[in-house]
């Protein structure tokens, strides 16, 4: 995206305010108390330090997005002729033999503490008097509790059982004590809803990026979409309530009439993002901060987009997913590179590597297993968009909640209520831009969306086949059109297990491994520092 000046305020906002230090002072990088009076802009900088942990979370090697999407049933990291074994760490996530030890388990928890720890931080210096805001105080502080929570979000659905910490003056040597699950999610719920009210309705410049009333509302009816796996009781009615605020808002949110427009590099206007995590490779430059086309590119496309950088080739997509395609949707050929690669110049790439060097390099939909691979094998992620000349990085903004899903939200609430028909209205709503090209397939009824899932599961690699199917999933063909419109966004585990299937169906290589497997280990570090921690069931 191009940074606006409020965007450069959340990255380098902190720097101008410690440029504004008198020369006489015995510390020139810090902020004293006695000299700051915070103007907006300030409030900005010093709020936006809590949310670039985020990005770290979402997109950091071995972070969210990669036990989210590699455990799952979409995607892969083979073994390639040029490497992506890495101690078979990406075997184990995709055959669910992760241990607490894994770098996968460590990474999330980790990440998502200092998110935490940064917004209590911060909290801490308001309450105190050391940063003296007086003007939106009150608003300030609930936006930064209703991002904490949303660091707590994640650690709950992927942990369960962890520490709820509010406090940032903690007395030196306390540990803090475990949490159950159930006490996490009513912690989460009454943070956002005790919080919200405070917060802005303005859907601007000034909030992008940030936590207004309708990111909270968004995030609160994510929180209730999953409460039955969190809690054990489910809250459906509670999930169309929040859905329905933001879809009545008039705040301006809807679905853009090109699906490719929500994830292109310049996004920021996007009327469908609700709450974005800001990216641009001009400040955000730490490695692997935002590098899927790396990651999923080989080393010949390079001349395809120009990058800066040869790309990695490793992540693709598993062959059963792409067959569940409608070929008249055109989410299939615009979010996923595939057939013949050809560079800028419109000359015919070649392989470079392995069995197939010399050999036209064309992604073809087929992949031996998770254990061995080639460079064609695997239709390769594309449906954010790869600028020319791009960096190690994209600066593609990172839409974490959109539109399209809080319509998706309410369908699936509704169609577990019983009111298959109303669902289906909302489902072909956000279908119709993606079969311009024969409308009539955009539609969806009630009954369709109770049918089971046209995923043709089972072992499928070198080595063995089975048949499994999906016609057994309650309400499969809904996630398939789950999985059709939020492929490559960081939350197909998170589905897998609200539909009963994360722990039970077999796709490539990988077969069901116990059901305690729907929560990843705590970190065994984190136990050996904690004695207060005990290891979730299974481990």
């Amino acid at each position: 995206m191009k940074f606006s000046t409020l965007h450069k305020y959340f990255i380098v906002g902190i720097m101008g305010i410690s440029a504004c230090t008198r020369l006489d002072d015995v510390s020139y990088n810090q902020i004293i108390a006695g000299q700051f009076n915070p103007t907006t802009n300030d409030i900005a900088a010093l709020v936006g330090a809590a949310y670039t942990n985020w990005r770290d979370v979402l997109q950091q090697w071995n972070g969210l997005f990669r036990i989210q999407e590699v455990s799952a049933d979409q995607l892969v990291i083979p073994s390639r002729p040029n490497g992506w074994v890495d101690g078979g760490i990406y075997r184990r996530i995709h055959e669910h033999k992760w241990t607490p030890d894994d770098d996968v388990t460590i990474q999330t928890w980790g990440r998502s503490f200092a998110g935490i720890t940064n917004c209590n931080r911060i909290i801490y210096q308001i309450e105190s008097g050391g940063i003296p805001i007086t003007d939106a105080k009150e608003a300030t502080l609930a936006e930064l509790k209703v991002l904490r929570a949303s660091y707590y979000y994640v650690l709950c659905d992927l942990y369960g059982n962890v520490p709820i910490i509010t406090k940032f003056d903690l007395p030196e040597g306390q540990l803090p004590e475990q949490n159950t699950r159930k006490e996490v999610y009513e912690f989460i719920v009454k943070e956002i809803t005790d919080n919200l009210p405070l917060l802005s309705e303005d859907n601007n410049q000034s909030t992008y990026g940030r936590f207004n009333k309708w990111a909270a509302h968004a995030l609160l009816a994510k929180v209730y979409l999953n409460a039955e796996v969190y809690s054990g009781t489910a809250a459906w009615d509670k999930c169309i309530e929040q859905c329905d605020a933001v879809i009545n808002s008039g705040a301006g949110f809807a679905l853009e009439a090109n699906q490719k427009d929500v994830f292109k590099t310049e996004n920021e206007t996007s009327k469908e993002i609700i709450f974005a995590l800001p990216f641009d490779e001009k400040y955000v430059t730490a490695w692997n901060s935002f590098s899927i086309h790396m990651e999923t590119l080989q080393p010949s496309s390079q001349a395809t987009y120009n990058l800066q950088f040869t790309p990695w080739g490793g992540i693709c997509a598993i062959p059963q997913f792409i067959d569940t395609f409608d070929p008249d949707d055109s989410r299939l050929k615009n979010n996923w590179i595939q057939g013949q690669q050809y560079s800028s110049s419109g000359v015919a790439l070649k392989s470079t590597l392995g069995a197939y060097a010399g050999k036209p390099l064309s992604f073809i939909n087929e992949l031996p297993g998770v254990d061995q691979s080639e460079e064609v094998h695997g239709f390769r992620l594309g449906k954010f968009e790869i600028a020319d000349n791009s960096t190690v990085n994209l600066s593609n903004d990172w839409p974490l909640l959109r539109y399209a899903d809080v319509l998706m939200m309410k369908a699936e609430s509704l169609l577990r209520t019983g009111k298959a028909d109303e669902a289906a209205i909302l489902v072909t709503q956000v279908r119709a831009r993606n079969f311009t090209s024969n409308p009539a397939k955009a539609t969806v009824t009630g009954a369709d969306l109770m049918k089971g899932s046209r995923y043709d599961y089972g072992l499928r690699n070198h080595l063995t086949s089975t048949d499994e199917g999906g016609a057994d999933i309650q309400y499969g063909r809904f996630l398939d059109e789950l999985g059709w419109e939020f492929a490559q966004e960081g939350r197909r585990r998170q589905d897998l297990i609200r539909f009963g299937v994360f722990t039970t169906k077999s796709w490539l290589s990988h077969s069901p491994n116990g059901d305690y497997r729907t929560l990843l280990p705590i970190p065994r570090p984190e136990i050996a520092k904690n004695g207060n921690l005990s290891q979730n069931s299974g481990y």
